[in-house]
């Protein structure tokens, strides 16, 4: 297999140690509106890239659209955790295992992997108990919950329900592709960390995603009701997105007072779209480390006006532009261009 060659991308931020660069962080980020348009880019934002997680407020669609989530009567609770990558804090869990109760199955039935949770406090609590890592603590678990429910009301198998080609994964792959403007045949795909099916896009075709999700005018009715529903509950339950400790996506839902649509991706992806304000702006850094993502982010959402002076300021312990050792001395700082 041949590479496909990456993009030479520019610094998007800088990391010194007193007065030199010792690192930098290259990637691309563009801000669109619904139809695509560029309004501002910085780098190749063509270039396919896989979205990771992401994208789970698109896989989510087909939860409504099928009529699942109203057969189940899912919760605003359950909703954002169905796009959520979550700490596996006590709320998370017990919202993902509610909600696989009331389908008729255990966490058990989840294809995500045993992994730790991501809170220090719920790991200590877990181990002190004398538990283990387990399946229902995965960042994912919500999202396979909310696929195992689509899948029931499709009376389709569940231990099929990650198959690229079952009935389920079929009718996510088509509303992620409608909602990029792409045709479903065109996305790359590959298998993330959870054993879900993966997407691969350009930047700017996510970020129209997710214009055109926060600003949803010109979806069809029941698209545009599922849409509203996600925004609604992730701005009603915004821990339940992330989770309570230095999780950037709970940090801008819950500083911007909901004005922001966020999520984050592995390998240092990130899309925000901005409700009623038709943009979508999309991230994605070369080097996939989180460090020069969040203070680009920041940094961007500062810029582009897109939030308010005093609210990015409460969020600059994310951005790191001060870099301090292990006994408190500040020894570099972040720069962006």
């Amino acid at each position: 297999m041949t590479p496909d060659r990456y993009p030479d991308n520019p610094v998007l931020a800088s990391a010194w140690r007193g007065d030199r660069i010792e690192s930098v962080h290259r990637g691309s980020w563009c801000l669109v509106d619904s139809s695509g348009h560029v309004l501002e880019q910085a780098g190749t934002i063509e270039h396919p890239f896989f979205t990771r997680s992401a994208v789970k407020a698109l896989q989510v669609l087909p939860l409504f659209e099928s009529g699942a989530a109203a057969r189940y009567a899912l919760t605003d609770e359950e909703v954002a955790l169905a796009v959520s990558s979550h700490n596996a804090e006590p709320c998370h869990v017990e919202t993902a295992l509610g909600l696989l109760a009331r389908i008729g199955l255990g966490p058990e039935s989840l294809g995500c992997g045993p992994q730790p949770p991501g809170d220090s406090d719920a790991r200590f609590a877990l181990k002190s108990s004398g538990g283990r890592p387990a399946r229902i603590h995965n960042n994912c678990s919500g999202k396979h919950a909310g696929f195992l429910a689509l899948t029931r009301h499709l009376g389709a198998d569940p231990a099929r329900y990650l198959d690229f080609e079952s009935e389920s994964q079929v009718l996510v792959r088509a509303a992620v592709a409608e909602m990029c403007g792409v045709a479903p045949e065109s996305l790359g795909r590959a298998t993330d960390g959870c054993s879900a099916p993966t997407f691969r896009m350009s930047l700017r075709a996510v970020a129209t995603a997710f214009a055109r999700y926060t600003t949803p005018d010109g979806l069809a009715p029941e698209r545009r009701a599922a849409a509203e529903r996600v925004v609604a509950a992730v701005q009603k339950h915004p821990v339940l997105l992330a989770g309570r400790s230095k999780r950037i996506c709970t940090a801008l839902v819950e500083a911007s007072g909901g004005k922001l649509f966020p999520k984050i991706g592995a390998e240092a992806v990130y899309v925000i779209g901005v409700p009623g304000r038709d943009l979508g702006l999309a991230v994605k850094m070369d080097d996939g480390g989180m460090r020069g993502l969040h203070a680009v982010v920041i940094g961007l959402l500062r810029r582009l006006d897109l939030l308010e002076a005093s609210v990015a300021d409460a969020l600059e312990s994310y951005a790191q532009t001060t870099l301090r050792n292990w006994d408190g001395l500040v020894i570099g700082r972040i720069t962006l261009p």
